[in-house]
């Protein structure tokens, strides 16, 4: 059989660098067929292209193609943004030349008529990428944040133009009652030997996959779901995961995590620096353990992976 075709199965729901990063840790386990279900409520159309962000952050990062800071493409040209500055037009979400490229392909195949799965199936085939990949649904869900001053933002928005520096009190995730999972996402929960949450931002990055009717009862209905904090000492290696948890009344560090959670959880793995919460998150019911999270280097990754599978 080829490495799409093994059993059992790991599924990895991810959002943002941290998802990306686990999901190149699990495509190196020649163990297991990995599934990677991604975040689609950051999916927008920018300069009349539809940008996936989190789907292409994985499908570089397991290509090996990422930029820098974990997004975009490596050996970036930006001629395309330095000529569109010419004229009267918010240039602050910046696309280089290269990932323009897929994400006018995306457009192209979308505007065909082709739903967002084949689409993303084509791209990863593009890439050679050794996991399977699909969006959490083929139907529009947004993210929308509202601000302590009642305002309500795009996901893009709040995060690009603004800088995450908004506080929010609420998040909603527009399109999702009516959206359905992507074929082959509810399967590949149901035949996973384990589901593995990222350690991705819970709010932002993984309500909007759960939020898809549809996701949540087949993932309680698991042998196992393990999620991975994206928290350190209670702060998020980057992004606003700590304070937009905080803004809408999570509890602080882990146990916010748990709770993000609640319901869905077998187990939470923690970084070894938070050796000290394992103790309060068993009391909650949770398989806890701590270890080195921070997987930025890709052999971190595949050791974290091979950990949290041997665990099982």
């Amino acid at each position: 059989m080829g490495t799409l075709d093994k059993k059992p199965g790991v599924l990895l729901l991810s959002g943002g660098v941290g998802g990306a990063r686990l999901a190149r840790g699990f495509s190196r386990l020649e163990r297991w067929d990995t599934t990677v279900v991604v975040n689609v409520g950051d999916d927008d159309w920018v300069y009349g292209v539809y940008v996936a962000p989190d789907l292409d952050t994985v499908v570089y990062t397991l290509a090996g193609e990422e930029g820098p800071q974990g997004w975009g493409m490596a050996d970036e040209t930006w001629q395309v943004m330095e000529s569109l500055s010419k004229f009267e037009v918010d240039a602050t979400f910046r696309l280089g030349d290269a990932d323009l490229a897929t994400n006018l392909f995306r457009t192209m195949r979308i505007r065909e008529g082709k739903p967002l799965s084949v689409v993303t199936g084509e791209i990863a085939a593009a890439f050679e990428l050794g996991a399977r990949l699909l969006p959490a649904t083929d139907q529009p869900v947004r993210t929308k944040l509202q601000t302590v001053g009642g305002e309500w933002l795009d996901f893009q928005d709040y995060f690009v133009r603004r800088q995450h520096r908004d506080r929010i009190t609420r998040v909603r995730f527009d399109g999702a009652e009516a959206a359905r999972p992507a074929p082959g996402v509810i399967e590949a929960i149901g035949t996973a030997r384990a589901v593995i949450i990222a350690p991705s931002n819970p709010p932002l990055s993984i309500w909007p996959i759960l939020a898809v009717p549809g996701i949540r009862s087949a993932l309680e209905a698991a042998d196992a779901v393990i999620a991975v904090s994206p928290l350190f000492g209670g702060k998020a290696l980057k992004g606003p995961a700590a304070d937009v948890m905080d803004s809408l009344g999570l509890p602080p560090g882990n146990r916010g995590v748990a709770e993000a959670y609640r319901g869905l959880l077998s187990g939470l793995v923690v970084d070894i620096g938070d050796a000290d919460d394992v103790g309060f998150l068993s009391d909650m019911g949770l398989g806890a353990w701590a270890t080195d999270t921070r997987i930025a280097d890709p052999a971190a990754a595949a050791r974290l992976a091979a950990e949290i599978m041997a665990a099982l």
